[in-house]
């Protein structure tokens, strides 16, 4: 079937843009555009295109809530093929503002959650194969 359209962002609403491009562009690579103020443009390389607008009054989602402002969506980010890779990455995130949501059950199951800091959820994900 012929598509509709072409993909072209995931955009983030938010009251920094600038700064929450900054800091996916530390998480995922490549350097953010600002066109003015409230529109923030970051082509991860190999990847999607991030885009981030100002949102006044910008309220984010409470996860893992649904019954109230609930999740919209979330970004995964693959860390690495170790638990090692997943923690080095776990610092840095936090590092550079993130806050974690979850990080239980790694038994159980490949990922952790956290919040960047506009509040919107992402996952470091262990993989196996690339």
């Amino acid at each position: 079937m012929a598509s509709v359209a072409r993909f072209r962002s995931v955009v983030l609403d938010c009251p920094d843009p600038r700064a929450l491009a900054a800091f996916y562009a530390a998480v995922a690579g490549g350097s953010p555009q600002a066109e003015d103020d409230d529109w923030v443009v970051l082509q991860v390389p190999g990847g999607p295109r991030l885009a981030f607008q100002r949102a006044a009054g910008h309220t984010p989602p409470e996860w893992p809530r649904a019954d109230r402002n609930g999740q919209q969506f979330h970004l995964d980010f693959d860390a690495g093929r170790t638990w090692a890779e997943v923690d080095a990455a776990h610092e840095r995130v936090l590092a550079l503002g993130a806050r974690p949501l979850d990080l239980e059950d790694r038994d159980k199951k490949d990922f952790q959650v956290y919040a960047d800091p506009a509040g919107h959820p992402f996952c470091l994900c262990r993989i196996e194969q690339p």
